[in-house]
């Protein structure tokens, strides 16, 4: 039986096509992947994420806990300040990638993938110090998504008032209508655009709120898979697991290897003495995508396989994420990828694929 979010009615009015995802039943589309991509890109679409988990870690140890629990330096977090990076087991592998926000000197919020949370709290309660408290706030919390380049200017039209100025990956404690929320801006669209939690019951009020006015349009995982994969952002299950350490995925980026962690002998042994194969950014010659666990080739070898895979709407040509052997991973590198019989010509390229983001720029007036 799939969970649904508080919003399974809205989206059912709406029209949206709902699948499974992370044990959720949730919206893919509206009125079509490659029309929320693009509103998304050049507009402003919201995004039901209430599926996303969130633990809150407060205490007297919660620092220390969660230094020595991520891969991201947590004591140099300032106030209202989020960061990225993992969650490792011992050898290395990746349990989940994570965001972590500093809402008090003693007070930490974790935001975890659907699909990692019950693994997620076990490990993370496993390791925690007896004066440390762990709370799941996931049941009784709903998230939102507002992302585009219009995103600070419809939402304060949509709610009557002005946003908090925010750096990225900053957050503020806020109302809307006199309900407590948490807002942020981090993003995973590349686009400029904040995140909402708020009690799970006034769900469908804010979502009804937000678009209301018009501008703002309802946008599904489908629009979200395709716009993070065009700024190459790692998906958990494709990009990132538990059977390889993170080094082959973003290098050393998001961990702090001067500090002691769990995984941290893992991590600084694939640093130093490198690691078989490195996710790598194909861009192909067609608009014909490539799937999750496509063969990529050199000559008639297999090098490879690809993780995740699209058209890119912005680009309008077919892109990829793969892990391919080391030696052949540099920018400007020609391989194929072998899909459904064809063989598709692909050149490695730099990420992102898509360099027109506004997520750093100052917003729209």
């Amino acid at each position: 039986m799939q969970k649904q979010t508080p919003l399974y009615d809205n989206h059912a009015a709406l029209g949206a096509r709902m699948a499974p995802f992370a044990g959720w039943d949730m919206p893919i589309q509206y009125a079509g992947i490659l029309a929320e991509h693009e509103h998304t890109r050049t507009r402003a679409s919201l995004f039901d994420t209430c599926h996303m988990g969130e633990f809150e870690i407060s205490g007297p140890g919660a620092e220390a806990d969660l230094d020595r629990l991520l891969t991201q330096n947590v004591a140099t977090i300032k106030m209202n300040q989020c960061r990225y990076g993992f969650l490792l087991k011992e050898d290395g592998g990746v349990i989940d990638d994570l965001t972590c926000y500093r809402l008090g000197p003693d007070r930490f919020f974790l935001v975890v993938n659907a699909g990692t949370l019950a693994a997620d709290a076990e490990w993370i309660q496993s390791h925690l110090s007896p004066d440390t408290t762990f709370s799941d706030m996931s049941p009784t919390m709903a998230k939102l998504d507002v992302q585009g380049p219009d995103s600070r200017a419809e939402t304060e039209k949509a709610l009557g008032r002005s946003l908090p100025d925010l750096k990225f990956f900053y957050c503020a404690e806020w109302e809307i209508d006199g309900i407590p929320c948490l807002i942020s801006r981090t993003g995973y669209t590349g686009e400029w655009g904040y995140e909402f939690y708020f009690p799970a019951e006034a769900a469908a009020r804010i979502w009804e709120k937000l678009l209301a006015p018009g501008a703002i349009k309802p946008a599904g995982l489908g629009a979200r898979d395709t716009l993070r994969l065009e700024v190459g952002y790692p998906l958990y299950g494709h990009e990132l697991g538990p059977d390889r350490t993170p080094v082959a995925a973003v290098n050393g980026l998001f961990m702090d290897t001067n500090k002691d962690f769990i995984g941290r002998a893992a991590v600084l042994r694939d640093l130093e003495e490198g690691v078989p194969e490195k996710l790598t950014a194909l861009r192909l010659e067609t608009k014909r995508a490539a799937r999750a666990g496509d063969t990529v080739i050199h000559g008639d070898e297999p090098v490879g396989a690809v993780t995740s895979g699209s058209l890119a709407p912005s680009l309008n040509v077919a892109v990829a994420l793969a892990y391919v052997r080391s030696d052949l991973s540099e920018p400007g590198q020609k391989l194929e990828v072998e899909t459904r019989g064809k063989r598709l010509p692909a050149e490695i390229t730099e990420l992102p694929f898509y360099k027109d983001g506004t997520a750093r720029r100052k917003p729209k007036p």
